[in-house]
């Protein structure tokens, strides 16, 4: 995320944070990257420790079976991990 979205909602770098859409959701370490656009959230899809595919459209192109391009609404929060 950028730093300013993360600032904004209260998180730091290196947290535990859940990002979730309406299709489920995942936990992860939040990181900054500058050079994400302010208001995104980006997510590699290729790790099995945050698979980012269960928060988008399982779409395929019918003939290739190439994913659709992914991208939705998602909320980032703190993950509580004390006790």
């Amino acid at each position: 995320m950028n730093g300013h979205d993360l600032a904004r909602i209260g998180i730091a770098a290196g947290e535990r944070i859940r990002v979730s859409t309406r299709r489920g959701s995942v936990e992860l370490t939040a990181r900054v990257d500058l050079t994400i656009a302010e208001g995104m959230v980006f997510i590699p899809f290729c790790y099995a420790e945050a698979p980012a595919n269960r928060l988008t459209n399982p779409q395929l192109d019918p003939i290739c079976k190439i994913p659709e391009f992914k991208f939705c609404a998602a909320k980032v929060e703190r993950v509580d991990t004390a006790g």
